[in-house]
Order: C-alpha cells, then structure tokens, then sequence
C-alpha cells in the first residue's frame, strides 16, 4: 500500500465530462447530475484501508445531504486485474451489501481519473452549480478514527456552497491509496 495526498485542487476548474457504467446497470454522465446545486465527486475503491475507515461517515453524510439537493458520486479506476476486490462485480457486490446511498461508477480505462487529476483513494472533489471546482480535500480532520473527528472539512465545504458563503479554509489534502494504474 502507497499512502498518497492529494494535491491541490485547481480551484474554479470546470469538472470533465464523463460517461461510466454504474452498479445499477445504467450509464452515468456529467449531465445526469445536472439539477444538483453541489456535485461531489469521490473517487474510491473497495479495497483501500483509507476509504472502508470513512465508508460509514460517506453514506451517512450522501443520506445527510441528498435530500438537499446534494449529488454524491463514488468512481473505482483501480486496475481490477492486479485488484480482484475492484472488479465491478465486487464493486456490486458492495454497493448492494453497505448500501451506498450514491452511484458507484466504473472507470474501466481510468481516463476518468486521469481527467480529474485523481491520485489516491479517497480523493474528493465538489463542484457548484456550474460545475468548476471549489473544494478538494478530505472528508474530515480525522481518516482513521471517527471517534477523533473535530472538524467535518468536506461538509462544511458542501453547506457553505448550499448557504452561498465562502467555503472556509484551508483545504487539507485527502490521503489514501495510490490508485492503481494499469501497466
């Protein structure tokens, strides 16, 4: 396991388009999220130790926010060959057993990833109405522990997008797995 940080996001950067299958056997893209005044975009995987810490916080903030408009969109691009636990079966498989409150897409040629610049898992990123970047960062001010959590970053970001405020600083960089590219 490669632990990774993410880089700064480029903030006011519009999000690339994209069009990926989904567990629920649909196709995603950009536009179908498109009456959503906040978009958050996560790029995560079944195996990461770092995204099964925050598992349990994503769904309960998804289930949180959603009523209020917010969209929550889970990406796998891990190479499932070298990573059989992020084949998209195991990514139904998943879904379908915590119950995941989001779409979880498959980012089979991971130029998804390489579009948003996504290094590690969990890497974050939320756009507003018009879809350009305004946060990437963590979750929160603690990715291993829940029980330690002080400061919940993301949703903060996310409610001062929704009351028109400025998203408070500063941005720290999420941590996780390295994606894993294919060869």
């Amino acid at each position: 396991m490669v632990l990774l940080h993410s880089p700064p996001g480029e903030l006011g950067a519009f999000a690339p388009e994209f069009a990926l299958p989904g567990v629920d056997g649909k196709t995603h893209t950009l536009e179908s999220y498109q009456s959503s005044p906040v978009l958050v975009v996560m790029f995560i995987c079944n195996h990461c130790p770092y995204v099964q810490a925050i598992e349990e916080r994503l769904i309960v903030l998804a289930r949180e926010l959603q009523p209020r408009g917010v969209a929550f969109v889970g990406i796998s691009s891990n190479d499932p060959t070298s990573y059989p636990e992020d084949s998209f079966e195991n990514m139904r498989l998943r879904a379908n057993k915590k119950g995941y409150p989001f779409d979880y897409l498959y980012d089979g040629n991971q130029r998804t990833a390489r579009d948003y610049g996504a290094v590690c898992t969990p890497d974050f990123f939320v756009y507003d109405r018009e879809r350009t970047l305004r946060y990437r960062g963590r979750l929160d001010d603690s990715p291993r522990n829940p029980a330690a959590v002080r400061r919940e970053e993301m949703k903060e970001a996310i409610l001062a997008l929704l009351e028109d405020r400025a998203i408070p600083e500063p941005q720290n960089a999420a941590m996780g797995c390295s994606i894993k590219w294919k060869e």
